[in-house]
């Protein structure tokens, strides 16, 4: 019985096997090809951030007290961001409370937290370097002499508001 299964398989196999061999493709008398032609804007994209890099990005109010971080970015229907959302309090990501921030409030800067203690910059590093919201067009952030502008993205944001000031706000929810 075995051998009969083995002998049908065997058969069936070298019968497709024949009809695969006898198709031949189709001829085609047009010799050009269609050139698949994609556009880019540039080849690099140096001033430029990534959206990936932005969450989680910690912000900052004037004092250098850590007050939140970005926890998603809203964008219109043309790619133009528009609201900031940011994650206050919480530990690990439970009970953490989320507020929406109109995203041109947002102080984006290069450089790390300055040192606020004893009055002194450890490293003499100069103030930070700012640029405001949309990072698109003419408003690219500065460069700065440190290797930060290189990375793709900035090292925090600033907002000037408290802790308590955005817990206070509204929550900001999902809709569905």
């Amino acid at each position: 019985m075995l051998t009969k299964s083995i002998v049908a398989g065997l058969a069936g196999t070298a019968l497709l096997a024949t009809v695969a061999v006898a198709q031949n493709p189709t001829a085609t008398t047009d010799k050009a090809a269609p050139a698949a032609t994609a556009t880019t804007t540039t080849a690099s994209a140096s001033g430029e951030w990534r959206a990936s890099k932005m969450s989680g990005l910690k912000i900052y109010n004037e004092a250098n007290e850590n007050i939140g971080s970005i926890n998603d970015l809203l964008m219109d229907k043309s790619g133009a961001i528009k609201i900031a959302v940011i994650g206050v309090g919480g530990f690990l990501g439970m009970g953490e409370h989320l507020v929406a921030v109109p995203y041109e409030k947002l102080k984006f800067v290069n450089e790390a937290v300055a040192y606020t203690g004893a009055g002194t910059n450890p490293g003499g590093k100069p103030g930070a370097t700012t640029t405001t919201g949309a990072a698109t067009g003419t408003d690219k952030p500065a460069a700065t002499t440190t290797s930060s502008a290189s990375k793709w993205y900035p090292d925090h944001a600033v907002f000037n508001a408290s802790k308590d000031e955005l817990k206070n706000m509204p929550e900001f929810k999902y809709s569905e």
